[in-house]
């Protein structure tokens, strides 16, 4: 257990020193909440009779927790690369603990990031359905980190360079994101895309943050629960497995 708490610092430190990585991971959701949120904010009061802000705000929190969860997995490659990895693995802990911790300090950064993101959105007008609900709102984010922290870290495993980071952002980071209902409603859009956002693991973390602080829920907040439990407990499953095979 002492070795999980460890790289979870490990994590918390890496994240605290690198100041331009901090401001530099706030600058996309900033720019979606004031040029998505003010500039389709009138189309969106006519046709829904609603805040746009309102609405945006979950998935833009979500946003922000997606792209830091699924490169603090991805920075095993990194240590991969300059010999941090074998530092780390060479060590008489069992490689699952190492895992479990580097997993939990990539979550706990994702967080902080989802955090922060949610307080720049009040200031930028977003207002919370419902304040008591704000620490189920959290639950939702830590569930969302770990989730794709998770398979960050199994990505990270398979891949031995960064040839395949581009890859992975124009193919799986952007569709999960886009295609999650983080920008348009779920009710009344065609089926396919219905049908894709129903099997998109990041529409039920944001279906969730909605049900907790935003306008509604779409699938129902006890199964948007279960079902991010379940995906995390498969997907910590899978990473710690494939952590498990690296080859230094």
């Amino acid at each position: 257990m002492k070795a999980i708490y460890i790289l979870w610092l490990r994590q918390l430190k890496r994240y605290i020193r690198n100041r331009s990585r901090i401001i530099g991971s706030l600058g996309q959701p900033l720019l979606f909440l004031i040029a998505l949120g003010f500039g389709m904010g009138p189309l969106y009061q006519k046709a829904v009779h609603g805040n746009y802000i309102d609405f945006l705000a979950p998935g833009v929190i979500a946003m922000g927790i997606l792209f830091t969860s699924i490169f603090s997995g991805v920075e095993i490659i990194w240590d991969r690369q300059f010999g941090f990895l074998k530092e780390t693995l060479v060590a008489p802990v069992p490689r699952i603990y190492i895992m479990i911790g580097r997993t939990l300090g990539g979550a706990t950064v994702a967080l902080i990031q989802g955090v922060v993101v949610f307080i720049l959105s009040m200031l930028v007008g977003f207002r919370p359905e419902h304040i008591e609900l704000i620490p189920v709102a959290f639950l939702f984010m830590f569930l969302i980190a770990m989730l794709f922290t998770s398979i960050g870290t199994a990505i990270g495993s398979m891949l031995d360079d960064m040839q395949g980071f581009q890859l992975i952002m124009n193919f799986l980071v952007m569709p999960l994101f886009f295609l999650s209902g983080a920008l348009f409603p779920l009710n009344g859009i065609p089926f396919f895309l219905k049908l894709i956002a129903t099997f998109d693991p990041l529409s039920y973390g944001i279906d969730g943050l909605r049900a907790a602080i935003g306008t509604g829920a779409h699938f129902g907040m006890s199964i948007d629960i279960a079902v991010l439990s379940i995906l995390t407990v498969l997907m910590l499953s899978l990473g710690a497995f494939l952590f498990s095979k690296i080859q230094l």
